[in-house]
């Protein structure tokens, strides 16, 4: 079972990298805007994960600079995401605004999450 979900991890990173979505263009002072707003935001993933993918692809077409963190690996990561998020559950948008932190789970409320606030 381990060697199926391997190859079906690597079959998900081969056509995410073959097709690639394309990213938003924007004038370079609003880029700057966004990008200092994303330096807020931490996704907590795993790198063959479809929902992770997908809302990996629908950062990449709003062209969203979002620190990557990944859970699978990283044992600090694991256990922040456990500690502060409540659970080890991929993908999660922590998001911090002044003091206060968010944890978002689910692909589908991340993304409507970014396209109301970046769109």
């Amino acid at each position: 079972m381990k060697l199926v979900r391997w190859l079906l991890g690597r079959l998900i990173l081969l056509f995410d990298f073959l097709f690639q979505p394309k990213a938003r263009k924007r004038a370079p002072h609003e880029q700057e805007m966004v990008d200092q707003q994303t330096k807020q935001l931490a996704l907590y993933q795993f790198k063959a994960c479809p929902f992770c993918v997908k809302v990996r692809r629908a950062m990449k077409r709003q062209n969203l600079t979002i620190e990557l963190r990944d859970a699978k690996n990283d044992a600090t990561h694991r256990d922040t995401l456990l500690q502060q998020g409540g659970k080890v559950k991929v993908p999660c948008l922590r998001i911090q605004d002044n003091q206060e932190v968010t944890w978002l789970y689910e692909s589908n409320d991340i993304i409507a999450y970014l396209k109301k606030r970046f769109d």
